[in-house]
Formats: C-alpha cells, sequence, structure tokens
C-alpha cells in the first residue's frame, strides 16, 4: 500500500496537460497554411491582381481570396480527420511527419480532380507555391513544437502516465524501453506482477496482474501497458478490458516482437483471432537497386559540395606534422568481405604501434570488441577538431562511390571485431556498412558495445529507403551536436 500511496502522488494528468499544447498546435497549423495559400496569391497575382478563378461557364467566378479561404479551412479540417494532433503520435517518430505530408497532398490532389471535373481554371503557379510552401512551413513548425515537447518530456512533464503489466523480466525490458525515449512520453508509474519477483528497478510493484485494472483506476492513470499475453491469457486480456471500459483509461499490448519494425508485421483476423504475419528481411530487389543508386548520386553530390573543405582538412594536415593525410585501414564489409576503408589521419603517425600498450593501459574499461577511449592521447589537435564534427568520415564518400560502403548502414567493423563476433552478431554483415546510421544518430562513441550491436541489428532487420533519409536527416544534427564524438 506504501507503493501505490507513493505511485498516487506520482501521477500527473498527462492526457489532459497535453490539451493546451495540441490547441495550440493546432492554431500554429492554422496560421502556417493561411500563410501559404495567401501568401501563393500575394506572390503569383500581386496584391491588386487578379481575383477571380475562370470557369467554363460565364455564370460561374469566384475571387482568388474566397477559394484561398476554402482550400485553408479544407487543408486544416483534412489534418485533424488524419489524426495530426492525435495524443498517440505527438513527439515520437515519423508518422506526425507523414500524416502532415500525406494530408496536403490529398487536399491538393482532391483540388486538381475538381478543377479538372468542373473545368475550374486554377492557375498552376499558385499551386506550385501553397503546396511546398505549406507542406516545409507545417514540418518545420512541427519540428520546433516537437523539439519543445521532447525537452519538457524528458523533464517529466506533459508524460502519458502508465501501468505495466506482465512477468517480471517483460515489465523490466518494457520500461527500461520507455526509459531510453522519455520524448515518447510514456511515464512508467508502477507495475503489476505475479509470483515471487525481486523488484523493477525504480519501478514501484503496486500488486499482483489479476488486480491490474483496480490499480489503474484508483491511480488515474492514462494507460495500461501489457508487457506480454502469456500469463494473463486471452481471457484475461480481455477481462482486463473490460473492466476498464468507461473510465478512460487505454489498454495497450507489446506483442513482444522485438527489433522488428512496423512496415514488417502484418495483421490478419483469421476466426477472430489476430495473427501477426511477420516477413523475412530482404536484401535485394528494387528496394536495394534505389538504395544503390541513392548512395552513389548522394555519395558524388556530397564530393562536390565538400571538396573545398577537403582541400583545406588535407592542407591542415600535412603542415601540421609533415605525415600522411589520409588514413587507411582494413575494414570488414558485405558478407565478411574484407576492403580498405580511407579516412582524414586525426591521429599521431605511431598510432597503430602504440595501440596494444594503450588496450592495455585501458583493460578494465573495455566493452566488448570495441575500442574506445575519450582521452586517447595519439589523437592530435588537429584531429580532435574533425574527429568532433565528423570531418575526418568525409573520404570515405569515396569508399560509397566504389561500392565498398553505403552512406546508411551498420558501422564497419575491424577484423579483429568480427573475429570476437558470437551469436546473432554476425548479421551485421548482411548489409554494406555505412558512413552514418543508427548508431550515429543515437549516441555515437557514447553507446555501449551492446547498444551499438542492437541499433545496428535493428537496422538489418528492418532498413528501408524512407528510413534511410530519416538517418540522413538526423545525422546532419548529431555531427552539429557533437555528442559522443571522440
Amino acid at each position: 500500500m506504501v507503493g501505490l500511496a507513493r505511485a498516487v502522488d506520482d501521477v500527473g494528468s498527462g492526457r489532459a496537460a497535453l490539451r493546451p499544447f495540441r490547441a495550440f498546435l493546432a492554431l500554429v497549423d492554422l496560421v502556417v497554411i493561411v500563410w501559404a495559400t495567401f501568401g501563393a496569391q500575394v506572390v503569383r497575382f500581386g496584391i491588386d491582381g487578379r481575383t477571380d478563378v475562370a470557369a467554363s461557364s460565364d455564370n460561374f467566378s469566384v475571387s482568388y481570396t474566397s477559394f484561398s479561404l476554402g482550400l485553408a479551412a479544407v487543408w486544416w479540417i483534412a489534418l485533424r480527420f488524419h489524426g495530426a494532433y492525435d495524443v498517440h503520435l505527438l513527439g515520437h517518430g515519423a508518422a506526425e511527419y507523414r500524416i502532415l505530408i500525406v494530408a496536403s497532398l490529398r487536399v491538393f490532389a482532391a483540388v486538381a480532380m475538381l478543377a479538372f471535373a468542373l473545368q475550374v481554371d486554377v492557375a498552376r503557379g499558385y499551386i506550385l507555391l501553397a503546396l511546398p510552401a505549406g507542406v516545409i512551413a507545417l514540418w518545420a513548425a512541427r519540428r520546433v513544437a516537437r523539439t519543445w515537447l521532447g525537452r519538457r518530456r524528458v523533464e517529466g512533464d506533459l508524460s502519458h502516465d502508465v501501468l505495466l503489466v506482465g512477468e517480471c523480466h517483460t515489465v523490466g525490458h518494457l520500461a527500461d524501453t520507455f526509459a531510453t525515449v522519455p520524448e515518447a512520453g510514456y511515464r512508467v508509474i508502477g507495475a503489476c506482477t505475479s509470483g515471487e519477483t525481486p523488484g523493477i528497478a525504480g519501478v514501484p510493484l503496486l500488486g499482483a496482474e489479476r488486480e491490474a485494472a483496480r490499480v489503474a483506476i484508483e491511480l488515474g492513470v492514462d494507460m495500461v501497458a501489457c508487457a506480454d499475453m502469456h500469463t494473463l491469457g486471452t481471457g484475461g486480456l480481455r477481462r482486463l478490458g473490460w473492466a476498464l471500459e468507461g473510465s478512460g483509461i487505454e489498454l495497450v499490448v507489446s506483442p513482444g516482437l522485438t527489433e522488428i519494425a512496423g512496415p514488417r508485421v502484418l495483421t490478419r483476423p483469421v476466426a477472430g483471432l489476430p495473427l501477426l504475419h511477420v516477413e523475412a528481411p530482404k536484401f535485394d530487389g528494387p528496394r536495394l537497386a534505389l538504395k544503390s543508386t541513392i548512395d552513389w548520386c548522394g555519395a558524388l553530390v556530397l564530393i562536390v559540395l565538400f571538396a573545398p573543405l577537403m582541400l583545406v582538412v588535407a592542407a591542415v594536415i600535412k603542415l601540421s606534422d609533415g605525415g600522411p593525410v589520409f588514413f587507411r585501414q582494413q575494414r570488414v564489409g558485405l558478407d565478411g568481405n574484407a576492403f580498405m576503408m580511407t579516412k582524414f589521419r586525426s591521429m599521431v603517425t605511431d598510432a597503430e604501434a602504440r595501440l596494444q600498450d594503450l588496450r592495455d593501459k585501458v583493460r578494465d574499461d573495455a566493452d566488448g570488441p570495441l575500442f574506445k577511449d575519450r582521452d586517447d592521447p595519439r589523437i592530435t589537435r588537429v584531429g580532435r577538431f574533425i574527429r568532433r564534427y565528423s570531418i575526418d568520415e568525409l573520404p570515405q564518400l569515396f569508399d560509397v562511390i566504389a561500392g565498398k560502403m553505403s552512406l546508411v548502414g551498420p558501422r564497419p567493423p575491424l577484423p579483429s571485431e568480427v573475429a570476437q563476433y558470437e551469436g546473432d552478431v554476425g548479421r551485421r554483415l548482411l548489409v554494406k556498412p555505412g558512413m552514418t546510421g543508427l548508431w550515429q544518430v543515437n549516441g555515437r562513441s557514447d553507446l555501449s558495445w551492446d547498444e551499438a550491436v542492437r541499433f545496428d541489428l535493428y537496422y538489418v532487420e528492418n532498413w528501408s529507403v524512407a528510413q534511410d533519409l530519416i538517418i540522413l536527416w538526423r545525422t546532419l544534427h548529431a555531427v552539429l551536436a557533437s555528442k559522443g564524438a571522440y
């Protein structure tokens, strides 16, 4: 009862607290849409320019001001109907951005079809200005809002209060998962689990699984999350849902398909039984061809873009100590094939000869096969700067052009690391290593060996071109923040 009393004190009103934020977000979107539509009108026709939309009939015309008002209203309503303000999507994941784009494209597609059907002449320049301006501005506004919301959630505010239910170790795993992404907005208040359990770090145990509904209602949480269904059984899960009816408390279930992304999971009901079909990961076909094309074209564009910077860095490295500009090292790539990876030299010229002595000194701090030292004495002053902003990795663009690496993929391992791979870790070699990846945008060198492996395996199992583009965008932020770079 002490744990329950403490949990009651901790419970906030996460869903209720989000209402002002959702209202503000909707208002911002409306302002952005009005700016995009009327801005396009002014740019295309001027303040005193053309005012009517021409039609096939002389009896029908409408001013562009009225048209812009109607388009703005429909656009804003479409965002609401598509779930742009759904509390479950706010602040985390790509679905929020996808809704903005899909809703906007559908609105303008509908406008184009209606204009064709009614033979109404809507200026193409107006449409070509309003659509991209609106989408980009909506994305930018949502990005700012998500950043603010994420910071508040990290501080413990504006989150959904969650009661976990299930077997102890699965509940602990789900609690750890929520804790790693506080910006997703799931704040664990307590857990209901059965059996002789030692407890879960930082999570008060508030009762047995069969008491979950009573505890959730007494606490007034926003959500009950079942970490597994095996201990409850289908009947127990159904009864839990019935017990929560009318309370306003949501019930969510983790299916236990760890490290498998949604696009690989299909739900198909069979005689009232929902079956989850898990598709096997694919490493060939048109998607891989598209990824390779993006790699080659993207690397070529980046080489041209960063050529002046690379020339300056090369000159500074050469002038600093007279040593070689580049550092080439054997790495292991696709299907275990070795290749020579090229980077700007960031260490002293005899760095490899001094490696073993350094390993011996920090042996107690070793983290798996991966050697890391935040204060590595072999790094030069120039090297520390170019490492901080990942400038030393720019020559890898030529390895991408040569087909040895990808722009996005697992971290390229050393042969000595691969020799120590155990179990499933070798699946990292099923795709080309990348200049950046989930490890880069989620902590870089601050990640432990186990965390780096988990991110790499998740990427291998669930890679997609869309995810690659998202990672490339997030890499820009990670590099500028320079967190975990050493």
